[in-house]
């Protein structure tokens, strides 16, 4: 079980058993992102997609987890490859295959690529970089929440271990250790920050040794071990929200080892769910996956001499111009 840190202590943590309460939960969640984003790769190879798409494979657990434990009010700041931590915040299927294929009728309206989606009035941030300003943009958005007036949110924040060695990321952490907002900073290592490996990208021991140093708490734990995920991330979003210091916890991504095919195992050895159920969690996945798509593929694209998009933060403004 996990242990009670103190302030920017390294703690270890091991997977419960039996599994955490919400893992089948989060395995659905997990399960039709992976089916998205391979149906979604098959878009791209076939000419159906403009731009790129970047997919979370073998991160899902992590980004499962950190959507999860996350309510109404709470600021949310994925990355490129959070796809189900998107979902189980609360985005809509079709956001994700109108945006990819450009329909109108998407979040984006078919403009601004199909990376930086969001809704903002969600309190879900659309990305505007995955290398370290996110975490200033949280912290933005928590203070404002505080000068409002509003009380029991938290806001997480999802970065990359390449990310975490930019300058944004080291003022967004300081400025929210300093003011003491309620932010959780999940941060997956996967080894490498496009080529660049670990240990030409920091010399400390393990990145959750710099909690410390700003004021947060800190937790490290496996990133393919769903339970550890659910374990870790909501009691690290379960202390902010209490009013603990803020915190970061890292999650290492083991070569080789696919948090989907373990969670599905851990499943099978432990009879969470007969075979037939789980053949049939799959079927419903493709189902859902292809009715979005169907239905993104039907509508039009943006037509710039018809369209009356502006920006979310001016529309009340243009509405209003005589």
């Amino acid at each position: 079980m996990l242990q009670t840190a103190q302030r920017g202590t390294r703690m270890k943590t091991k997977t419960s058993a039996p599994p955490h309460e919400r893992f089948l939960e989060a395995f659905r969640w997990m399960l039709l992102t992976r089916t998205l984003e391979e149906k979604l790769v098959s878009l791209y190879r076939g000419g159906l997609i403009t731009g790129g798409v970047y997919i979370g494979k073998g991160q899902e657990a992590v980004s499962a987890a950190c959507g999860l434990f996350l309510q109404k009010g709470d600021i949310f700041a994925p990355l490129i490859r959070d796809q189900a931590g998107r979902s189980a915040f609360g985005e809509p299927l079709l956001d994700v295959t109108r945006t990819y294929l450009g329909s109108r009728k998407g979040p984006m309206r078919g403009r601004d690529g199909n990376i930086h989606r969001g809704r903002p009035g969600d309190d879900q941030l659309a990305m505007v970089s995955h290398l370290g300003a996110m975490v200033s943009v949280t912290v933005g958005a928590l203070m404002a929440k505080r000068f409002k007036g509003e009380k029991n949110f938290v806001g997480l924040a999802c970065i990359g271990e390449g990310g975490m060695q930019t300058g944004s990321f080291h003022e967004g952490m300081n400025i929210a250790a300093v003011e003491q907002v309620p932010l959780v900073v999940v941060a997956t290592n996967n080894h490498y920050a496009y080529s660049t490996p670990n240990e030409r990208e920091f010399a400390c021991h393990d990145l959750v040794d710099r909690a410390i140093g700003y004021g947060f708490e800190g937790y490290s734990f496996d990133g393919t071990d769903l339970s550890a995920c659910l374990d870790v991330i909501g009691g690290a979003v379960k202390r902010a929200r209490a009013g603990r210091p803020p915190q970061l916890v890292v999650a290492s991504e083991p070569f080789a080892r696919d948090c989907l095919k373990v969670a599905e195992q851990t499943i099978v050895d432990m009879n969470l769910l007969d075979a037939e159920t789980l053949v049939q969690w799959h079927r419903d996945a493709a189902a859902q996956v292809d009715e979005a798509i169907a239905t993104a593929q039907k509508e039009a694209p943006p037509e710039s001499d018809k369209e009356d998009w502006c920006a979310i933060s001016t529309r009340e403004l243009v509405d209003h111009v005589e």
